[in-house]
C-alpha cells in the first residue's frame, strides 16, 4: 500500500538538489541535435501548489525553494533549474513548484519525448491531467521498476532515466540498486540519475558499496546535507548518483553545491560533497 505523498515535501532541500542536478543533465542532452528520451520511474503529479493544505502543513518549501527565490548573484549552474521553476510562476510570486516531470519537460525539444511511470492511484489522474494533450509525454499507471524493463532501451538510443522512489521501506535501497544494475545491463550507454535520502550514514555507505561492487563504471555522486549525520532523527540531506554523467558535470556541481549549501544551511551544520564513486 502506497502512502507517501510528495505534496507535503515539494520544494524542500531534497528537491532542490534533485532538480538542480536534473536540470543540468537535461541541459547537457540538448547540446546534441539528435533526439532523446526521458524516463522517470516515480513521477508524482508533475506540479505542486505551495498554497495547498499539504504544503502549508509542513512548510518545508519555506526552508527550501523560498530561500533561493529572490537571491542575488545566482551562479550560472543554478540558472537552468531556477528558470524551470519560474516558468510556472510568471508573476514572480512563488505559488507552484514543478515536480521532476515538469522540470524535465521544460528542456524537451519538439523531437524529444518523455515517459512517466507512477503507481499511486491518487497521483496518476493528476499527472495525466498535467500533461493532457501533450503528444510528447506518455503517462503509464504502473510500477516504475517494471517500467525500466518495458521501456529500455529507448528507440532514440540517447536519454536519461530518473529513479526517485519514496524509500518508504528499508528494502528499497537494495531494490533500487538491483533495478539499476538490470537497467544498465539493458542499456549500458544511457544516463541514469538516482536520488536517495540521507537518514543515517550506514545505509548510504551500504548503498555506495553495492554500487561500487556492481561492475558499473562512471559513477558520480553529489550530496547536500543541512544537518550533521549524528543529528536528530530525520532526513539530514540527500544525494544524487549519476551513471554516465555528461562531460564536466563534476566541475559544474563543485561550483553549484557550495552556493546551495550556503543558502539552505546558513548555520553551516551540514556539508556538501561531489565525488567519483567509480571512475572510467
Amino acid at each position: 500500500m502506497l502512502s507517501y505523498r510528495h505534496a507535503y515535501h515539494a520544494g524542500n532541500h531534497g528537491d532542490i538538489l534533485k532538480h538542480s542536478v536534473l536540470a543540468l543533465l537535461m541541459q547537457a542532452l540538448t547540446r546534441k541535435d539528435a533526439p532523446f528520451c526521458y524516463l522517470e520511474t516515480h513521477a508524482g503529479v508533475g506540479r505542486y501548489d505551495l498554497r495547498a493544505a499539504e504544503a502549508q502543513k509542513t512548510d518545508e518549501w519555506r526552508d527550501g525553494i523560498a530561500r533561493l527565490w529572490h537571491r542575488d548573484n545566482v551562479p550560472q549552474q543554478a540558472l537552468p533549474y531556477l528558470t524551470a521553476v519560474r516558468v510556472l510562476n510568471p508573476d514572480d510570486k512563488l505559488h507552484y513548484y514543478p515536480g521532476s516531470p515538469r522540470i524535465a519537460r521544460h528542456f524537451l525539444r519538439e523531437h524529444d519525448r518523455m515517459v512517466l511511470c507512477e503507481l499511486h492511484g491518487s497521483d496518476v489522474p493528476l499527472l495525466k491531467q498535467e500533461f493532457s494533450g501533450d503528444r510528447q509525454v506518455a503517462v503509464h499507471h504502473q510500477d516504475g521498476y517494471q517500467g525500466l524493463k518495458a521501456f529500455l532501451p529507448p528507440k532514440e538510443k540517447r536519454g536519461l532515466v530518473l529513479i526517485d522512489p519514496s524509500y518508504e521501506v528499508k528494502a528499497e535501497f537494495d531494490q533500487v540498486t538491483t533495478a539499476l544494475g538490470h537497467a544498465h545491463a539493458r542499456w549500458p550507454t544511457g544516463m541514469y540519475a538516482l536520488w536517495y535520502p540521507i537518514l543515517n550514514r550506514p545505509s548510504i555507505e551500504r548503498l555506495h558499496r553495492r554500487l561500487r561492487e556492481s561492475g558499473m563504471r562512471k559513477l558520480l555522486y553529489a550530496e547536500l546535507c543541512i544537518a550533521p549525520d549524528e543529528g536528530p532523527a530525520g532526513m539530514h540531506g540527500s544525494g544524487m548518483l549519476i551513471i554516465n554523467p555528461p562531460w564536466q558535470l563534476d566541475m559544474q556541481l563543485k561550483a553549484l553545491l557550495p552556493w546551495l549549501h550556503q543558502c539552505l544551511d546558513s548555520a553551516g551544520r551540514g556539508r556538501w560533497a561531489v565525488e567519483w564513486l567509480v571512475g572510467e
